[in-house]
């Protein structure tokens, strides 16, 4: 079966279902989402997203708190450039609906750790959510756009999938499993654009959604593009330590809005914050500083968690800024308005990704990236709080203007194969994609986690080229499932990750090494070539 748009979207996070409400107009466009559409990382986002709109602030100022958070490894001007367009994000979804929280006649506006203004727009602590529900609404009553859900992606489809066999690097589209029909189909398009979001998952504990396995960035690699930065991971410092709930965030604003972390019982100064030896910032230093300040202190003495309070703040305003965070915690038995909240760091967010320009042009003719998924060059060494869901809507409608005004520039499609599994069998060992899966996660944690080594990166290194080989094997001997198709990507990001890592003799922002404790003077970004 095949699926024939003008443009392909593969992803339907705010990154996608912008880059499609802003080709409708003129181009028929098809979203492709792994799983039911609002699954992916923008529905998961509690903070908000960062624009200058209050009297005092300026666009220097969020510039400067980004150039900061990223450890001079931004670009400059492509700051700039997402930082001017963000008043103009916020009037575009105020537009749609988005129900922002006010104060007064004006938008109540939050502080977050790393910035020196209150400039995050939210809805309470949803933000995210309530976006989502926007865009979606307005994408499925559009007529020029189809949802397509339950369609996991396998590869671009590049000049070597043709009829008549190029080696045309431009991207035609992609191959993508059917969940629903257990089939393999054909999907088609003058531009593809890559929304699929991040990588979290490649590690054992990760705020990001089941599916953030690093997709777009490992069909991208395999399609001929640079990936660049894959060691800024950014570990989020305050994930709820629970055993039952493995992946909840506690939003950084609960620190912007006065949250302490302190010391829990049972230890020599129990009860203190421990920030203010770390940082002069305290709490809301940015999370590259704040995640290795709990890192250490846990390994320091033997902790399981750290605790974030904000009980000292008036109940009724707990309550009203973190309605879900008070409700979720209440429900497991802690009453934020009069205890601590147990927290751990976890993977929350891929700084790095396939290299784009600020049309969020890919390396591979007709193929655009915007999100996670991507290099922009806006996050630098550490993304500063509450610039993700505004990099996604400014790089989402930059591509989407691209290809609008070079439409006629883009490569044809030529006739494509259809997909071929005559040749392969079903698997009766899946158990073996679930061990592997586990290793990859497993090793990624303790080898390449907060703090590194060039041995502990070493011996990552070693186990990934091994079980690359076996799953290579695998795929080559068995039908597609989305397990494999996940697996695949998992480990090819996985390896990324690890090469990058290695590849950064010094420590800056995320990347934090022992061997290589200071920084360079003139940092490079780390690019891998295919």
């Amino acid at each position: 079966m095949s699926i024939t748009a003008d443009v392909l979207v593969i992803g339907s996070g705010a990154a996608g279902l912008t880059a499609a409400l802003n080709l409708a107009e003129k181009h028929s466009v098809a979203v492709v989402a792994k799983g039911a559409l609002g699954e992916g990382a923008t529905s998961w986002a509690q903070g908000g997203i960062a624009a200058v709109l209050e009297e005092g602030d300026s666009f220097e100022a969020h510039v400067n708190d980004t150039m900061i958070a990223g450890a001079g490894l931004n670009d400059r001007k492509v700051v700039e450039h997402v930082v001017s367009e963000a008043p103009h994000a916020i009037a575009r979804l105020i537009e749609l609906g988005v129900p922002f929280a006010t104060e007064g006649d004006a938008l109540h506006l939050t502080r977050e750790g790393g910035h020196s203004h209150r400039r995050i727009v939210h809805v309470a602590d949803a933000t995210g959510y309530a976006i989502q529900q926007a865009l979606e609404e307005a994408a499925a009553k559009h007529p020029n756009i189809t949802l397509v859900p339950d369609m996991v992606a396998i590869d671009l489809i590049t000049g070597r999938h043709a009829a008549h066999f190029s080696t045309s690097g431009a991207v035609h589209g992609l191959y993508a499993y059917n969940r629903k029909k257990k089939r393999v189909e054909t999907l088609t398009g003058r531009a593809t654009i890559l929304a699929t979001g991040g990588a979290g998952r490649a590690y054992l504990y990760s705020t990001a959604p089941r599916g953030a396995t690093g997709d777009g960035i490992a069909m991208a690699w395999r399609a001929g593009c640079r990936i660049s930065n894959m060691e800024f991971m950014q570990f989020h410092p305050t994930c709820l330590y629970n055993l039952q709930v493995k992946n909840f965030l506690i939003t950084e604003a609960v620190r912007g809005e006065g949250g302490q972390l302190k010391l829990p019982p049972g230890v020599k100064g129990a009860g203190t914050r421990f920030m203010p030896r770390f940082d002069e910032r305290a709490e809301l230093a940015p999370r590259d500083i704040v995640a290795r300040a709990i890192d250490h202190e846990i390994k320091r003495l033997g902790l399981d968690y750290v605790h974030l309070d904000i009980s000292h703040r008036d109940e009724d305003f707990i309550r009203s800024h973190f309605p879900n965070i008070y409700e979720k915690l209440l429900a497991l038995g802690i009453d934020i308005t009069r205890e601590p909240i147990p927290v751990v760091p976890a993977q929350h967010y891929t700084c790095g990704g396939v290299v784009v320009d600020l049309d969020g042009r890919t390396d591979s003719a007709g193929l655009y990236a915007a999100g996670e998924v991507t290099q922009s060059g806006l996050h630098g060494a550490n993304r500063l709080a509450s610039n993700s869901l505004l990099e996604c809507l400014v790089f989402g409608e930059a591509a989407a203007k691209h290809i609008a005004e070079h439409w006629n520039d883009l490569p044809d499609v030529p006739a494509i194969r259809a997909w071929d599994e005559s040749r392969v069998t079903d698997s009766d060992e899946e158990v073996v994609i679930a061990q592997t899966w586990g290793e990859i996660r497993r090793f990624m944690w303790n080898y390449v986690g907060i703090v590194r080594t060039t041995k502990r990166l070493e011996r990552a290194k070693r186990r990934i080229d091994m079980l690359r080989q076996e799953v290579q094997e695998y795929y080559a001997h068995f039908r597609v499932t989305p397990d494999l198709i996940e697996l695949r990507n998992l480990v090819e990001v996985a390896d990324l990750i690890v090469r990058s890592a290695l590849n950064r003799h010094e420590s800056r922002g995320l990347h934090y090494t022992i061997d290589y404790p200071d920084q360079l003077a003139k940092p490079k970004d780390t690019v891998l070539v295919p």
